[in-house]
This record gives C-alpha cells, structure tokens and sequence, in this order.
C-alpha cells in the first residue's frame, strides 16, 4: 500500500492510468485490489470518483490496445518468447484460446474478470487478425464494467474495503467470476427493463 499512496499521492490520476495500463498489459499489478483501493479514496474525499473512473477507463482502454497492437504486429513467437517476462505463462495462453475461440467476441468482454486470461485475450485478437471495431465494441465496454464494479465496491465499503482485499486473495477466481458474471446480468437488465419500458 505504501508504494500506492506515495505514486498516488504524488501523482495523482496519471498514477491511475499509467498502473492500470501497465496491469492490463500483463505487469504484475493486483488491479482489482487496486481499483478497490481508489474506490475507498473516493469515499473519503481525497479524490474524485468520477476522475478516478474515467483515469482507470482510459489506463485499462490504453492497456488492451497496446496488446492488441502488439499482437497485430509481432504474432504468437513474441508473447511465446516473451509472455513469461510479462508473467503471461503458456498455460494462460492455451486458455484463452480454448475460450476465445469458442466464445468470439464476448470473450474480450468478460476477459476482464479472469485472473490470466485479460492479460492474454487482447494479443490473441490481434494475432488472429480480429477487426478493430468489434475488438473496440467489447474490450472497451468490458473496461468501463471492470473499472466501475471495483471502484464502486471500495467506495461503497470505505475504511472496510480491506475485506474485498483479503477476500480477493484467497477466493481470487471465485470472486471475480462472481462479480463478471453479476455485472453482465445486471446491465443485460438494465437495457432489457428500458427497452421494454421504453416500448409500452
């Protein structure tokens, strides 16, 4: 935590965006900690929820290009080369593979929400040659979900954010799936009920 409060306290929302670009790429940076972290700062008025948002959109939406980008340009020898570097382990590839090809598109959305696979899923896009505008339609959506769900939940729980924190280290997978899934079916309500409201 200490090195969070000094970068932050230092630098503020270009701390944001530059940790949650990095993380998304595939440094190893607990981003969901993280974000919970900035959501308690939120709640006790040293920052702004809604710059912390839009710094942690802009840093997650930076991330994925980047590694889309990099998978366009230099294909599946560099992240098997230098994947291991990045800690993006062979394993995590063959995963994301496995469900990108059976989930297409949907995968660069809920990628976000599974340790290992979001730092992989952008490369796999642009190896594969997957047009830009439904990589951006998905990856982009899927960071606004990622960046808002923990950002909210440690504004919400304030000083007891620590909970998500030690419950995020042992029930990782769990909990992040949880989460994804619970943000999905939330929003896929939302426009459902407006539509259908919208219509009568």
């Amino acid at each position: 935590m200490d090195m969070w409060n000094d970068l932050i306290s230092q630098y503020g929302y270009i701390a944001i965006f530059f940790l949650l670009t990095l993380g998304v790429i595939g440094l190893p940076i607990p981003d969901e900690v993280l974000m919970t972290y900035l959501g308690y700062i939120t709640s006790t008025g040293k920052m702004s929820y809604l710059l912390t948002v839009l710094f942690g959109v802009a840093g997650s939406i930076v991330g994925i290009t980047i590694s889309y980008i990099l998978g366009i340009k230099l294909g599946e020898p560099f992240i098997r080369k230098y994947g291991p570097k990045f800690f993006i382990k062979e394993k995590a590839v063959k995963r994301t593979k496995l469900l990108f090809h059976k989930h297409g598109a949907y995968m660069l959305f809920a990628c976000y929400f599974i340790p290992g696979v979001r730092h992989v899923a952008a490369y796999l896009a642009g190896i594969t040659g997957y047009k830009y505008r439904p990589f951006a339609l998905f990856a982009y959506s899927g960071a606004v979900v990622w960046v808002l769900v923990f950002v909210t939940l440690g504004n919400r729980l304030g000083s007891h954010w620590e909970i998500i924190f030690s419950f995020i280290s042992r029930y990782t997978k769990i909990m992040l799936i949880i989460l994804g899934i619970g943000a999905i079916i939330a929003i896929l309500y939302y426009f459902f009920f407006k539509r259908m409201k919208s219509s009568t």
